[in-house]
């Protein structure tokens, strides 16, 4: 019943949004579960393989992750020597993150995860799509402005 009453208000929107976000981390999860990982563990290594060594603090804002959810990952990466952290030369107070050798062989054995993008949307005309990005990108952008004192 709760749901039939959602289907009829705008509450729909933020109900679908979050289900279809936990639906494909549930997917990406089971793909990378038999690799040892977890979704935001490939997060931090997908951000590494593709823009190189990066400072952990960076890392919080670029990922929307807690500091204490990124150092609990960075750590358990870390314990499996698939990144390191060393000083940053320019601020030695800063951590810089780098994936080890290790780490880059276990990139390239990973799953494309394209296809979570594949089942999820295809099918879907380009036209609703991105109705649907520009949708969530302004709910997004005026409840941060909000969430920030804007209003």
């Amino acid at each position: 019943m709760a749901d039939n009453i959602l289907e009829h208000e705008f509450a729909a929107i933020a109900l679908w949004a979050k289900r279809c976000y936990f639906a494909g981390r549930a997917v990406m999860e089971d793909a990378l579960r038999v690799h040892g990982l977890g979704a935001t563990q490939w997060y931090v290594l997908h951000h590494l393989a593709t823009f190189g060594p990066t400072k952990q603090r960076d890392l919080v804002a670029k990922l929307q992750v807690e500091r204490a959810t990124l150092s609990a990952v960075v750590s358990a990466l870390a314990t499996k020597k698939l990144v390191e952290q060393v000083q940053d030369s320019v601020d030695l107070r800063q951590k810089l993150l780098c994936l080890t050798s290790a780490g880059e062989t276990l990139w390239t054995a990973l799953p494309d995860l394209s296809f979570i993008h594949d089942v999820a949307f295809g099918g879907i005309s380009e036209a609703d799509a991105a109705l649907v990005v520009r949708v969530l990108r302004t709910a997004t952008e005026r409840l941060a402005q909000r969430s920030n004192g804007g209003l």
